[in-house]
């Protein structure tokens, strides 16, 4: 890239945070969440979200090979569809299927908003999605970077799979795919945090969860869900009290503390957009608190704090991937943290869709 168009990115990187707010927070045992305002929002109406894509059937995710997934015929018939009806989206192949290959097709007239952490589950293995990213309508069919999240299963369960609902991965899980970038350390966490949430629950649901691997089983369990909901509902209901005021004021996402100390922030265009992914990230976040094993710590951490690293997204060095015309991430990378930025290059809406920043140990 060249030096100037360098200089111009570092130079946006730095304002990034500039135009974010942090309210005072609601805290309830180890986790502590900070309402982020903006006074800058955008239309972010005509964005489809993976839950409303594959629950209305619109939106559709396969094994690699899949002989199953089909594009339909576009339905405005003026526009050629290189994709005819009834011809499978990818040929079966010899390979088959591949533990970070999934297939995904948006047969909506809306873009689609993926991001990293949001769970798949069915086929082979359940998976995670390993990175922000958007996809047009009537897309030709993409190849979905992904990582699993069930290392013990490689038999099909279903052709097609469908979303975690309201659960997505916790911010620990989503840093090993989204940073780390590595199959095996995304492994590593999940076990280490079924591990601890399993601990954590009644002897009886302990006992039941011991012969899976499934993240998105354990994370789906009553018991677990139950003790994942005793931190994340007072937060959510709180948030929910505070909704006019926080619409008022623009919220548009959470500065999250687990035990005193910052782990990580969301940040969307829109408070729309925010609330569509609010039931399923606080509860993300109230998993990574129980998994962390301090229960009833609430630390030192201030509104000063969360303000302090909410500004800072002076990176050291930058890295960008983009889809031209549809969308491009931007890592930053930090002393101490790790942002990724998604920005929607589509006609009328160049925006950032949604930050996410991680603070690394």
């Amino acid at each position: 890239m060249p030096k100037t168009a360098l200089a111009v990115l570092f130079a946006a990187a730095a304002a990034y945070g500039a135009d974010y707010k942090v309210l005072a927070p609601t805290t309830q045992d180890n986790l502590t969440v900070f309402p982020i305002v903006s006074d800058t929002v955008r239309d972010t109406g005509n964005f489809l979200t993976l839950d409303e894509g594959i629950r209305s059937g619109q939106v559709v995710v396969a094994e690699e090979g899949s002989a199953g997934l089909i594009r339909p015929r576009h339905p405005r018939t003026s526009i050629p569809d290189p994709w005819p009806e009834h011809t499978p989206v990818t040929p079966p192949s010899s390979s088959g299927a591949e533990v970070n290959r999934l297939m995904l097709v948006n047969n909506s007239d809306r873009p689609l908003i993926l991001l990293a952490g949001e769970i798949v589950t069915g086929g082979k293995q359940d998976r995670v999605v390993g990175k922000d990213r958007i996809v047009p309508p009537h897309s030709q069919p993409i190849d979905l970077s992904v990582f699993c999240v069930e290392p013990h299963r490689w038999v099909a369960t279903s052709e097609h799979f469908g979303s975690a609902g309201s659960f997505m991965a916790q911010p620990s899980v989503r840093q090993k795919a989204m940073a780390a970038k590595d199959q095996g350390q995304v492994w590593d966490e999940v076990a280490k945090s079924r591990q601890a949430v399993v601990a954590a629950a009644p002897p009886a649901a302990a006992h039941a969860l011991t012969g899976t691997s499934s993240y998105a089983r354990t994370m789906g369990d009553s018991a677990v869900q139950n003790r994942v909901d005793e931190v994340a509902a007072p937060v959510e209901k709180s948030w929910d009290n505070a909704l006019g005021e926080l619409r008022a004021r623009k919220a548009v996402g959470a500065v999250v503390a687990v035990n005193g100390e910052i782990v990580w922030a969301d940040i969307f265009a829109s408070p729309s957009l925010l609330e569509k992914y609010w039931p399923k990230l606080v509860r993300s976040y109230a998993a990574e608190a129980v998994s962390s094993g301090g229960y009833g710590k609430h630390g030192a951490i201030t509104q000063r704090d969360a303000q302090a690293f909410l500004d800072d997204f002076q990176a050291h060095h930058q890295s960008v991937e983009s889809d031209p015309g549809v969308y491009r991430t931007t890592e930053l990378e930090g002393n101490g943290f790790d942002a990724f930025v998604l920005t929607s290059l589509l006609p009328g809406e160049n925006f950032n869709v949604h930050v996410a920043k991680m603070k690394l140990g």
